[in-house]
């Protein structure tokens, strides 16, 4: 089939059932198994009233967002955009931003999905795989997206826990995957962890698991990490691996209220999953993406002002003796010795929004960097908070 990006994506698919889940608060061993069922990422304890970013007053600690972006190049393209607001988006800024992405990752054009975040793709990829089989996954990964095919009931997750140093444990997923596994989630650097796999040791489980079954691996803040060339997997698509790499402007790019994403895989695959897309993208959307998709400046900019506040964080925590996993995100998922919901309700107290508790992993909390100065706030209310 020819590759057709316009009007046929926009009318194709159809809304489904809204994403639900909840956190069990499990500490017993049949707990344990509950809290395996439910979703890692459940909504926040702590509504959040705000119409858009965060309340004054409020260090927004909460959502991995970047408060440095939009870019300056994105908001000139977003201002010329809206006042073309009026017109559907066109099938030529389509194909610009497509064709900007397939040439800086080294594919054609028609591997490349461009959808309303990478939410989007990561939920049609699910529809798409979920039937065929369970998806394989790490016990603690951004499984919003997978839920969302579950609750269609679409599709199962099979969860295999974390090694002893909270890292993907890819040679136990790699046990589990047969040729009967609708597809293999990994999440790289992983959240809510902030661990990056080790390149070599992930590239070739990845090859191994592609020749059984298709792996998705969600790359959202390869940027972040320290060589992102080095620790993606996008390379394996043109190799002929089965494997689809997806990614974001929600990190780095700092455009989490823009919703753009995309996915790089073979042009089968891309077609099957633009055949299922749900949405499509408005034209603010695509033209901030090409906006600042090259701009250098700002991504060097916002790596560094991520990594001033990341290096806060893990000194305050070194300093309080507390363990915690060595990010290459925007975020840290730190050990306080405190309940994780007691933590982000003392935090909240403060006008301080962390996030609350994974799983069973009630000890664990994540803080995410946002402005310097809302960074300060948490370190300096931390050993109030875990000392109180």
């Amino acid at each position: 089939m020819a590759f057709d990006i316009s009007r046929r994506l926009m009318l194709t698919g159809a809304m489904g059932a809204s994403i639900a889940g909840a956190s069990a608060c499990a500490t017993s061993t049949s707990a344990v198994s509950a809290a395996t069922a439910e979703a890692a990422f459940p909504p926040s304890a702590v509504p959040d009233p705000y119409l858009l970013g965060p309340k004054e007053g409020v260090a927004l600690l909460s959502r991995n967002e970047n408060p440095y972006g939009p870019a300056p190049s994105a908001l000139k393209m977003i201002e010329y955009a809206a006042s073309k607001g009026a017109y559907y988006t066109s099938r030529e800024a389509m194909m610009m931003l497509t064709e900007m992405i397939a040439e800086k990752n080294g594919v054609a054009p028609e591997q490349v999905v461009v959808t309303t975040g990478s939410g989007e793709v990561l939920s049609a990829i699910a529809m798409i795989f979920g039937p065929k089989g369970p998806i394989v996954a790490p016990r603690l990964f951004w499984d919003t997206t997978a839920l969302y095919a579950v609750n269609l009931g679409m599709a199962s997750i099979d969860r295999v826990p974390l090694a002893a140093d909270m890292s993907i444990d890819l040679a136990a997923i790699e046990a589990k995957v047969t040729s009967e596994t609708g597809l293999v989630q990994l999440c790289n650097p992983n959240n809510p962890t902030g661990l990056v796999s080790d390149a070599a040791t992930l590239q070739a489980a990845v090859k191994r698991m592609a020749k059984k079954t298709t792996v998705l691996v969600d790359e959202a803040y390869i940027e972040l990490s320290d060589d992102p060339d080095a620790n993606s997997c996008v390379p394996l698509i043109n190799a002929g691996y089965d494997v689809i790499v997806t990614r974001t402007f929600s990190k780095i790019y700092g455009m989490a209220g823009i919703r753009v994403g995309y996915s790089i895989s073979s042009a089968e695959t891309a077609e099957k999953i633009r055949s299922v897309a749900m949405s499509w993208s408005p034209c603010t959307s695509f033209a901030a993406g090409i906006g600042c998709y090259n701009d250098e400046e700002f991504l060097n900019y916002s790596r560094s002002k991520i990594q001033e506040g990341r290096d806060m964080v893990t000194t305050t925590l070194e300093t309080l003796g507390l363990e915690y996993l060595p990010s290459q995100t925007n975020f840290v998922y730190f050990k306080s010795g405190l309940e994780a919901n007691d933590v982000q309700k003392a935090m909240n107290e403060k006008k301080i929004s962390v996030r609350g508790q994974y799983m069973d992993y009630n000890e664990w909390t994540r803080v995410s960097m946002g402005k310097i100065p809302d960074v300060e706030r948490f370190c300096k209310a931390l050993p109030e908070v875990i000392s109180a």
